[in-house]
């Protein structure tokens, strides 16, 4: 509140808050984790996972807090990006919350489902995101489109894949990501053309696919290089 001994007390008199989509890819489907709210308002409806940011704690802080605590994941070992601030005047109904949020990038394994799953995370497939409280569907929108432009200029989607990885995998995160089916030959020619990845040497357990295919891993020296630089992956 604004007097005479403190004139800028009225801009101090709201909340800051951080959302964090993020995108899992488990071999077979892009997914993003949701969560259900606990309390009014909105009392049972999915939202993203996020928090309230304390006054001595930092947005980023906050968002390496919960993907340890929440998600099971090390911060350090993903691909983490901030997008922006939402802070339309009345996003929130309890009063003014400037949310900044975040995207980041996970294998989904087993591991990080379970854990993600035991503090009420959801996963939900990448194109049926039900509606959500607050904005938080123009927050994944936005994520996405960011998502969209990364993949074009910079070979992020590696970080959704395991260590050993068929095309077919490779390609259809670009798909989900783009948004469209994409020539199988000419997605082949462009990877292959990219020296990004290399044969690892073995193929897929004949007891879990009923067609056999290559393992590919990516070249961790050009995979860095083509990071900072970026690349135009124009499919």
């Amino acid at each position: 509140m604004k007097t005479e001994n403190n004139p800028l007390g009225e801009y101090f008199n709201f909340a800051v808050a951080s959302s964090l989509v993020l995108f899992g890819f488990d071999g077979e489907e892009l997914s993003i984790l949701l969560t259900k709210k606990t309390h009014e308002p909105f009392l049972g409806a999915y939202i993203l996972p996020g928090k309230y940011i304390r006054p001595t704690e930092g947005n980023d802080a906050a968002i390496h807090q919960l993907l340890i605590e929440k998600i099971g994941v090390d911060p350090n070992s993903i691909y983490l990006e901030q997008l922006k601030a939402f802070s339309k005047v009345f996003r929130n109904p309890m009063g003014r919350v400037i949310n900044v949020a975040y995207y980041a990038l996970v294998k989904l394994t087993p591991e990080v489902k379970a854990h993600s799953e035991k503090f009420g995370g959801v996963w939900i497939p990448y194109n049926k995101i039900p509606d959500l409280a607050f904005d938080h569907n123009d927050i994944i929108v936005y994520a996405k489109e960011r998502l969209k432009r990364r993949v074009k200029r910079r070979p992020v989607g590696f970080n959704l894949l395991p260590k050993e990885f068929t095309i077919s995998q490779l390609q259809l995160i670009y798909e989900k990501a783009l948004n469209r089916e994409l020539d199988k030959r000419n997605f082949r020619k462009k990877i292959f053309n990219s020296n990004l990845i290399i044969e690892s040497g073995n193929y897929t357990d004949p007891n879990l696919y009923r067609k056999i295919s290559k393992l590919y891993m990516f070249d961790e020296e050009k995979y860095e290089k083509m990071t900072l630089k970026g690349y135009d992956f124009l499919f």
